[in-house]
């Protein structure tokens, strides 16, 4: 009686290891499944992340590029005005120098004068001799 006691119970247990093993096959293709679409959602996410950050660095680096002519172009313009400003510079010493030019000018143009006159009087008293 015992041996067919058993057989039962042995069924019974072989049954169930046949319907744990699957449920077990069941569930790991439902997982490998999942995983799978996972991976390539997770591809497909990278790749939208790695998009994206091309974009952002493209366009930081238009920025970049757009930042550098700017300064260029500052500093291309206040060589100019440092190159202007030498030029006032200059034009204002040179209107110094023409000042100072015609005030000396000035004097030596009274100069002559004085000078004609004593030239006039030495003449006038040579002839003056001479008569």
């Amino acid at each position: 009686m015992r041996g067919r006691a058993r057989r039962p119970v042995l069924i019974g247990l072989a049954l169930v290891m046949v319907m744990g093993i699957a449920v077990y096959s069941r569930l790991w293709l439902i997982d490998y499944q999942i995983s799978s679409d996972e991976a390539e959602l997770l591809r497909r996410q990278f790749d939208l992340a790695n998009r994206e950050a091309m974009e952002e660095s493209a366009e930081w680096r238009l920025r970049y590029d757009e930042e550098v002519k700017r300064a260029s172009k500052c500093a291309e313009e206040l060589i100019e005005i440092d190159k202007s400003l030498k030029k006032v510079e200059d034009a204002t010493g040179i209107t110094k120098k023409l000042e100072m030019l015609q005030k000396e000018n000035m004097g030596l143009l009274v100069r002559i004068e004085s000078l004609k006159q004593e030239l006039e009087a030495e003449k006038l008293k040579c002839n003056a001799r001479q008569i």
